[in-house]
């Protein structure tokens, strides 16, 4: 799925979860992330993290990291590579992993705690987590999200599908007007066969009609 349509679905998943939210009265919050992002060797990625909850944030209160793990190695513990600071804000911390290529691009007002890495590289396929806690919820937020860089992106479903669409309707089409040119050929041909007897034949009674007139005479 492109950026475009991943963050159209996660917009539609919040306003989904808002809505579920005032009809519950409020008693939880969500974080909303895309499962999977398929990402081009060496292109900048933007990791998607959005959250609800029933309170606003309060920044003497609030925490938040983002952590990351090797996807094959499921006993390797969580490495944090970003985390808020109530004094300095969001900060990267040192890595040998990431070494600076991430960079904080949410917006904490709109509950937004995307990141985005920079230079994405083979080695950075794995998980990433993102940890929210808002208090006064009590409830400790966390969306995981597989991350796959790739040397080169698939084509796009959509096109695939339209592709073969217009190939089976193309094919169709085509079937169809040599059809109707075998069935015209056929009629006029039959026509032209038609033309040719109906000729013969009144030139056969001309030449009974001539030979009884000499008779005649």
């Amino acid at each position: 799925m492109s950026s475009v349509g991943r963050e159209g679905r996660t917009g539609v998943e919040l306003l989904s979860a808002l809505l579920l939210m005032l009809l519950s009265g409020c008693s939880s919050m969500d974080v909303l992330v895309p499962s999977k992002i398929t990402a081009l060797n060496g292109t900048n990625v933007r990791i998607s993290c959005t959250f609800t909850s029933c309170y606003k944030i309060d920044l003497s209160k609030f925490h938040m990291n983002w952590t990351y793990k090797v996807a094959d190695n499921e006993s390797e513990a969580e490495v944090m590579f970003m985390t808020y600071d109530r004094k300095k804000g969001m900060i990267q911390l040192t890595t040998v992993q990431f070494d600076e290529r991430v960079e904080f691009t949410g917006n904490l007002e709109k509950n937004d705690l995307s990141i985005t890495l920079s230079n994405i590289q083979p080695e950075d396929t794995g998980y990433y987590f993102c940890h929210v806690l808002n208090p006064p919820d009590r409830i400790h937020g966390k969306g995981t999200i597989y991350v796959n860089v790739v040397n080169e992106l698939p084509p796009p479903r959509d096109s695939t599908i339209a592709v073969a669409i217009g190939a089976s309707v193309g094919g169709a089409l085509a079937l169809l007007i040599l059809s109707m040119v075998v069935i015209k050929c056929l009629r006029r041909h039959r026509k032209q066969e038609l033309t040719s007897e109906e000729k013969m034949e009144e030139e056969g009674k001309l030449e009974a009609e001539a030979v009884a007139e000499e008779g005649t005479k």
